[in-house]
């Protein structure tokens, strides 16, 4: 876990695919972080993306850096207590102008039953779960 959120930091931004009826749906985030033990990502209730996840929590998380790239599929997983919620902005201060925990908009979701894969064009994939 540590390893993939290491990598996605370091790639600055990463893909999230989600499901909207039969239409897969793309975008770029940025946040990821570690609480409990957990892998974190952040979102606004009002967006599409929190709407297509309450109907299907399936998502894969895709990000690119060096020739490597990462791949997870997982079930994205809402937490609505405060303290994850504190945790994230403050690993991402500059969230704080358009979030904050106790705003009724600010979303995090964790990873369950993740399997990762690193791949390349020069070695083999290596799979994780976690």
């Amino acid at each position: 876990m540590n390893r993939v959120c290491d990598f996605i930091k370091s790639a600055g931004v990463y893909y999230l695919a989600t499901v909207e009826g039969d239409q897969p749906r793309v975008r770029p985030f940025g946040t990821i972080h570690i609480f409990e033990g957990n892998l974190y990502i952040q979102t606004g209730r009002i967006k599409n993306v929190s709407k297509q996840l309450a109907v299907n929590p399936k998502a894969e998380i895709c990000a690119f850096k060096d020739g490597v790239w990462l791949r997870v599929s997982c079930e994205l997983v809402e937490d609505d207590r405060l303290e994850p919620k504190k945790s994230m902005l403050d690993a991402y201060p500059n969230l704080r102008g358009m979030y904050d925990e106790n705003d009724g908009n600010t979303q995090v979701l964790y990873l369950k039953d993740a399997v990762v894969t690193f791949s390349s064009f020069t070695a083999e994939p290596e799979t994780y779960t976690f």
